[in-house]
Protein backbone atom coordinates (compact mmCIF):
# COMPACT_ATOMS: atom_id res chain seq x y z
CA UNK A 1 0.00 0.00 0.00
CA UNK A 2 1.30 3.74 -0.59
CA UNK A 3 2.60 5.61 2.05
CA UNK A 4 0.91 8.76 2.53
CA UNK A 5 2.71 10.49 4.89
CA UNK A 6 6.04 9.91 6.82
CA UNK A 7 6.45 10.67 9.94
CA UNK A 8 10.01 11.89 10.53
CA UNK A 9 11.16 11.51 14.93
CA UNK A 10 13.87 13.02 15.34
CA UNK A 11 15.06 11.10 18.97
CA UNK A 12 18.16 12.11 21.61
CA UNK A 13 18.02 10.93 24.50
CA UNK A 14 14.02 10.85 24.75
CA UNK A 15 13.70 7.30 26.30
CA UNK A 16 11.18 8.86 28.64
CA UNK A 17 9.20 10.29 26.32
CA UNK A 18 9.68 7.99 23.37
CA UNK A 19 6.67 5.17 23.68
CA UNK A 20 4.24 8.12 24.57
CA UNK A 21 5.23 9.76 21.33
CA UNK A 22 5.33 6.28 18.75
CA UNK A 23 2.02 4.45 20.41
CA UNK A 24 0.10 7.91 19.32
CA UNK A 25 0.79 6.75 15.75
CA UNK A 26 -1.01 3.33 16.97
CA UNK A 27 -4.37 3.49 14.55
CA UNK A 28 -5.17 0.55 12.84
CA UNK A 29 -6.99 1.67 9.93
CA UNK A 30 -3.96 3.75 8.90
CA UNK A 31 -1.16 2.39 10.08
CA UNK A 32 -0.14 0.71 6.60
CA UNK A 33 -0.58 3.95 5.38
CA UNK A 34 1.82 5.75 7.60
CA UNK A 35 5.93 5.42 7.71
CA UNK A 36 7.46 6.10 10.76
CA UNK A 37 11.11 6.68 10.92
CA UNK A 38 12.61 7.09 14.10
CA UNK A 39 15.99 8.80 13.74
CA UNK A 40 18.35 8.25 16.57
CA UNK A 41 20.51 10.68 16.80
CA UNK A 42 23.33 9.34 18.52
CA UNK A 43 21.42 8.55 22.10
CA UNK A 44 23.54 7.24 24.71
CA UNK A 45 20.05 6.20 26.85
CA UNK A 46 17.46 3.43 25.56
CA UNK A 47 16.40 5.73 22.94
CA UNK A 48 17.53 3.12 19.92
CA UNK A 49 16.93 0.01 21.73
CA UNK A 50 13.17 1.25 22.15
CA UNK A 51 13.00 2.32 18.37
CA UNK A 52 13.86 -0.98 17.61
CA UNK A 53 11.46 -2.65 19.73
CA UNK A 54 8.72 -0.64 17.42
CA UNK A 55 9.93 -1.78 14.70
CA UNK A 56 10.30 -5.46 15.53
CA UNK A 57 6.72 -4.91 15.93
CA UNK A 58 5.62 -2.99 13.20
CA UNK A 59 7.87 -3.66 10.24
CA UNK A 60 5.80 -2.27 8.01
CA UNK A 61 5.48 1.11 9.64
CA UNK A 62 8.01 1.57 12.27
CA UNK A 63 11.78 1.75 11.04
CA UNK A 64 14.58 2.69 12.99
CA UNK A 65 17.53 5.39 11.77
CA UNK A 66 20.72 5.14 13.72
CA UNK A 67 23.53 7.70 13.14
CA UNK A 68 26.18 9.54 14.24
CA UNK A 69 25.03 12.87 16.81
CA UNK A 70 24.36 15.82 14.01
CA UNK A 71 21.71 17.71 15.35
CA UNK A 72 18.05 18.37 15.21
CA UNK A 73 18.77 19.33 11.41
CA UNK A 74 20.56 16.22 10.64
CA UNK A 75 17.78 13.88 11.58
CA UNK A 76 15.16 16.13 9.57
CA UNK A 77 17.98 16.05 6.49
CA UNK A 78 18.04 11.71 6.89
CA UNK A 79 14.36 11.52 7.11
CA UNK A 80 13.76 13.70 4.08
CA UNK A 81 16.33 11.07 2.14
CA UNK A 82 14.23 8.20 3.45
CA UNK A 83 11.13 9.70 3.45
CA UNK A 84 8.71 7.20 0.78
CA UNK A 85 5.39 8.74 2.07
CA UNK A 86 3.62 11.16 0.05
CA UNK A 87 3.84 13.86 2.73
CA UNK A 88 6.15 14.72 5.34
CA UNK A 89 6.14 15.57 8.64
CA UNK A 90 8.17 16.36 11.59
CA UNK A 91 7.20 14.69 14.90
CA UNK A 92 10.11 15.90 17.83
CA UNK A 93 10.76 11.96 20.03
CA UNK A 94 9.23 14.30 23.20
CA UNK A 95 5.95 15.24 21.70
CA UNK A 96 3.20 13.38 20.25
CA UNK A 97 -0.22 13.18 18.35
CA UNK A 98 -3.65 13.41 18.84
CA UNK A 99 -4.51 9.92 17.53
CA UNK A 100 -8.12 10.87 16.09
CA UNK A 101 -6.47 13.88 14.72
CA UNK A 102 -3.71 11.64 12.90
CA UNK A 103 -6.61 9.38 11.37
CA UNK A 104 -8.39 12.32 10.15
CA UNK A 105 -4.94 13.86 8.60
CA UNK A 106 -4.64 10.95 6.28
CA UNK A 107 -8.43 10.48 5.80
CA UNK A 108 -8.01 14.05 3.68
CA UNK A 109 -3.99 13.48 2.61
CA UNK A 110 -5.20 10.78 0.36
CA UNK A 111 -7.13 12.84 -2.18
CA UNK A 112 -4.85 16.26 -1.39
CA UNK A 113 -2.57 17.11 -3.33
CA UNK A 114 -1.33 20.89 -2.03
CA UNK A 115 1.66 21.81 -1.68
CA UNK A 116 1.80 22.77 2.38
CA UNK A 117 -0.61 21.36 4.56
CA UNK A 118 -1.24 22.71 7.97
CA UNK A 119 -3.66 22.00 10.91
CA UNK A 120 -4.30 23.28 14.51
CA UNK A 121 -2.13 21.78 17.45
CA UNK A 122 -1.78 22.03 21.16
CA UNK A 123 0.89 23.13 23.44
CA UNK A 124 0.93 21.24 26.41
CA UNK A 125 2.20 22.02 29.72
CA UNK A 126 4.66 19.44 31.00
CA UNK A 127 4.32 20.05 34.13
CA UNK A 128 0.08 20.87 34.94
CA UNK A 129 -1.29 19.04 31.78
CA UNK A 130 -2.98 21.95 30.73
CA UNK A 131 -3.64 22.65 27.16
CA UNK A 132 -3.35 25.29 24.74
CA UNK A 133 -5.16 25.68 21.60
CA UNK A 134 -3.01 26.93 18.67
CA UNK A 135 -5.69 27.45 15.64
CA UNK A 136 -5.78 29.84 12.47
CA UNK A 137 -9.05 31.98 12.67
CA UNK A 138 -9.94 33.62 9.44
CA UNK A 139 -8.01 31.50 7.35
CA UNK A 140 -10.38 29.43 4.66
CA UNK A 141 -10.57 25.71 5.71
CA UNK A 142 -10.38 22.60 3.01
CA UNK A 143 -9.44 24.42 0.32
CA UNK A 144 -6.66 24.23 -2.10
CA UNK A 145 -5.18 27.83 -2.34
CA UNK A 146 -2.21 29.81 -3.83
CA UNK A 147 0.39 30.46 -1.11
CA UNK A 148 0.25 34.24 -1.69
CA UNK A 149 -3.06 34.31 -0.65
CA UNK A 150 -2.62 33.33 2.59
CA UNK A 151 1.13 34.51 3.00
CA UNK A 152 0.39 38.29 4.63
CA UNK A 153 -2.17 37.02 6.98
CA UNK A 154 -0.53 33.99 8.95
CA UNK A 155 2.54 32.47 10.70
CA UNK A 156 2.52 28.57 10.28
CA UNK A 157 4.30 26.77 12.92
CA UNK A 158 6.50 23.73 12.33
CA UNK A 159 3.87 21.92 14.39
CA UNK A 160 1.78 22.84 12.34
CA UNK A 161 3.04 21.45 9.14
CA UNK A 162 2.82 18.89 6.76
CA UNK A 163 4.79 19.46 3.28
CA UNK A 164 4.71 17.51 -0.10
CA UNK A 165 7.74 15.51 -0.07
CA UNK A 166 8.54 14.94 -3.45
CA UNK A 167 9.11 19.26 -3.08
CA UNK A 168 11.38 18.61 -0.18
CA UNK A 169 13.43 15.96 -2.16
CA UNK A 170 13.48 17.88 -5.94
CA UNK A 171 14.54 20.82 -4.52
CA UNK A 172 17.04 19.70 -1.95
CA UNK A 173 15.66 21.14 0.88
CA UNK A 174 18.69 20.61 3.59
CA UNK A 175 19.09 22.14 7.44
CA UNK A 176 22.19 23.49 9.17
CA UNK A 177 23.50 20.70 11.03
CA UNK A 178 25.01 20.57 14.88
CA UNK A 179 22.96 23.70 15.19
CA UNK A 180 19.89 24.36 17.33
CA UNK A 181 16.45 26.35 16.34
CA UNK A 182 16.61 25.29 12.62
CA UNK A 183 13.03 24.48 12.58
CA UNK A 184 12.61 27.74 11.23
CA UNK A 185 15.07 26.44 8.51
CA UNK A 186 12.75 23.72 7.68
CA UNK A 187 9.62 26.26 7.25
CA UNK A 188 11.00 28.56 5.22
CA UNK A 189 13.41 26.90 2.68
CA UNK A 190 10.71 25.26 0.68
CA UNK A 191 8.68 28.49 0.44
CA UNK A 192 10.38 29.77 -2.88
CA UNK A 193 8.57 26.44 -4.40
CA UNK A 194 5.06 26.26 -2.57
CA UNK A 195 2.31 26.97 -5.03
CA UNK A 196 -0.51 25.80 -2.97
CA UNK A 197 -1.56 25.69 0.50
CA UNK A 198 -4.72 24.27 2.73
CA UNK A 199 -5.16 24.40 6.17
CA UNK A 200 -6.96 21.61 7.73
CA UNK A 201 -9.66 23.35 10.76
CA UNK A 202 -8.03 19.44 12.88
CA UNK A 203 -5.76 19.43 16.08
CA UNK A 204 -2.79 16.90 15.05
CA UNK A 205 0.33 17.99 17.05
CA UNK A 206 0.86 17.65 20.79
CA UNK A 207 3.79 20.02 21.67
CA UNK A 208 5.23 19.74 25.05
CA UNK A 209 5.84 23.00 26.71
CA UNK A 210 8.17 23.93 30.17
CA UNK A 211 10.95 21.40 30.61
CA UNK A 212 13.75 23.51 31.75
CA UNK A 213 16.58 21.65 30.11
CA UNK A 214 14.66 22.58 26.35
CA UNK A 215 16.35 24.41 24.15
CA UNK A 216 13.44 26.93 23.70
CA UNK A 217 13.95 28.32 27.55
CA UNK A 218 15.53 31.34 28.52
CA UNK A 219 18.77 29.36 29.45
CA UNK A 220 18.53 27.29 26.30
CA UNK A 221 18.55 30.75 24.50
CA UNK A 222 21.53 31.65 26.33
CA UNK A 223 23.48 28.75 26.02
CA UNK A 224 23.00 28.43 22.70
CA UNK A 225 22.84 31.93 21.50
CA UNK A 226 25.53 32.04 18.50
CA UNK A 227 23.02 28.91 16.81
CA UNK A 228 20.63 31.58 17.10
CA UNK A 229 22.20 34.59 15.39
CA UNK A 230 23.46 31.92 12.94
CA UNK A 231 20.04 30.82 11.72
CA UNK A 232 18.87 33.84 11.38
CA UNK A 233 22.03 34.96 9.59
CA UNK A 234 21.95 32.34 7.07
CA UNK A 235 18.23 32.43 6.39
CA UNK A 236 18.68 36.28 5.32
CA UNK A 237 21.09 35.51 3.02
CA UNK A 238 18.82 32.69 1.38
CA UNK A 239 16.36 35.54 1.02
CA UNK A 240 19.19 37.36 -0.57
CA UNK A 241 19.68 34.58 -3.10
CA UNK A 242 16.44 34.26 -3.35
CA UNK A 243 15.87 37.68 -4.56
CA UNK A 244 18.57 37.74 -7.23
CA UNK A 245 16.49 34.97 -9.01
CA UNK A 246 14.53 36.48 -11.88
CA UNK A 247 11.06 37.00 -11.43
CA UNK A 248 11.12 36.28 -7.81
CA UNK A 249 7.75 36.27 -6.29
CA UNK A 250 7.90 39.52 -3.82
CA UNK A 251 4.84 37.82 -1.44
CA UNK A 252 7.36 34.94 -0.29
CA UNK A 253 10.29 37.05 -0.18
CA UNK A 254 8.03 39.19 2.28
CA UNK A 255 6.85 36.16 3.85
CA UNK A 256 10.32 34.74 4.69
CA UNK A 257 11.67 38.30 5.56
CA UNK A 258 8.69 39.45 8.28
CA UNK A 259 9.27 35.27 9.71
CA UNK A 260 13.20 36.96 10.13
CA UNK A 261 12.34 40.02 12.04
CA UNK A 262 9.92 38.10 14.44
CA UNK A 263 13.32 35.97 14.39
CA UNK A 264 15.41 38.95 15.08
CA UNK A 265 12.92 40.46 18.06
CA UNK A 266 13.63 37.17 19.90
CA UNK A 267 17.14 37.87 19.51
CA UNK A 268 17.07 40.92 20.96
CA UNK A 269 15.09 39.32 23.54
CA UNK A 270 17.91 36.90 24.44
CA UNK A 271 20.25 39.85 24.68
CA UNK A 272 18.49 41.70 27.18
CA UNK A 273 17.97 38.39 29.12
CA UNK A 274 21.56 38.52 30.16
CA UNK A 275 22.74 40.91 32.83
CA UNK A 276 23.26 44.37 31.89
CA UNK A 277 26.73 44.76 33.13
CA UNK A 278 27.74 41.95 30.47
CA UNK A 279 29.91 43.81 28.05
CA UNK A 280 30.67 41.24 25.51
CA UNK A 281 26.97 40.88 25.38
CA UNK A 282 26.43 44.51 24.58
CA UNK A 283 29.35 44.14 21.84
CA UNK A 284 27.44 41.15 20.27
CA UNK A 285 24.16 42.57 20.34
CA UNK A 286 25.21 45.61 18.65
CA UNK A 287 27.39 43.92 15.95
CA UNK A 288 24.49 41.56 15.37
CA UNK A 289 22.35 44.66 14.59
CA UNK A 290 24.90 46.12 12.23
CA UNK A 291 24.80 43.03 10.51
CA UNK A 292 20.93 42.62 10.26
CA UNK A 293 21.20 46.06 8.89
CA UNK A 294 23.86 45.30 6.45
CA UNK A 295 22.03 41.80 5.39
CA UNK A 296 18.53 43.40 4.96
CA UNK A 297 17.32 46.93 5.89
CA UNK A 298 14.04 45.32 5.73
CA UNK A 299 14.47 42.99 8.27
CA UNK A 300 16.29 45.43 10.02
CA UNK A 301 13.54 48.18 9.82
CA UNK A 302 10.58 45.64 10.82
CA UNK A 303 12.53 44.46 14.13
CA UNK A 304 12.44 48.06 15.11
CA UNK A 305 9.05 47.97 14.79
CA UNK A 306 8.34 45.69 17.19
CA UNK A 307 10.44 46.65 20.05
CA UNK A 308 10.44 50.70 21.24
CA UNK A 309 13.19 49.61 23.40
CA UNK A 310 15.50 48.46 20.07
CA UNK A 311 14.24 51.53 18.36
CA UNK A 312 16.20 53.96 20.98
CA UNK A 313 19.11 51.72 21.05
CA UNK A 314 19.78 52.52 17.80
CA UNK A 315 19.02 56.07 17.59
CA UNK A 316 21.37 56.45 20.53
CA UNK A 317 24.12 54.09 19.27
CA UNK A 318 23.47 51.63 22.09
CA UNK A 319 25.74 54.60 24.27
CA UNK A 320 22.94 54.36 27.17
CA UNK A 321 22.78 50.36 27.24
CA UNK A 322 22.19 49.94 30.50
CA UNK A 323 20.00 52.42 31.35
CA UNK A 324 17.20 52.35 28.38
CA UNK A 325 16.92 47.92 29.18
CA UNK A 326 16.53 48.58 32.70
CA UNK A 327 13.73 50.81 32.14
CA UNK A 328 12.30 48.85 29.76
CA UNK A 329 12.51 45.46 31.99
CA UNK A 330 10.25 47.79 34.62
CA UNK A 331 8.12 49.25 32.45
CA UNK A 332 7.96 45.36 31.08
CA UNK A 333 7.27 44.12 34.43
CA UNK A 334 4.97 46.64 35.28
CA UNK A 335 2.61 46.08 32.52
CA UNK A 336 2.73 41.98 33.47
Amino acid sequence: MEKILTITVPAYNVEKFLEKTLDSFLVEEILDEIEVLVVDDGSGDGTAAIGRKYQERYPGSFRLISKENGGHGSTINRGILEARGKYFKVVDGDDWVDTSGLRELIRRLRTCEADYVFTNYYEVNDGTGERKAVTYPGIPTEREMPFESIAGQTRISMHALVIRTSLLKENRIRLDEHCFYVDVEYILYPVPYVETVIYYDIFVYMYRLAQAAQSVSILGYQKHIQNHIDVIFHVLDYINEYKRQPGYDLKKADYMAMRIAEMTHDQVDIFTSFPVSDRSIRRRFREFDRTVREKSPYVYEKSGEYSGMLRLLRRTGFRFYSLIVKMSKVRNKAAD
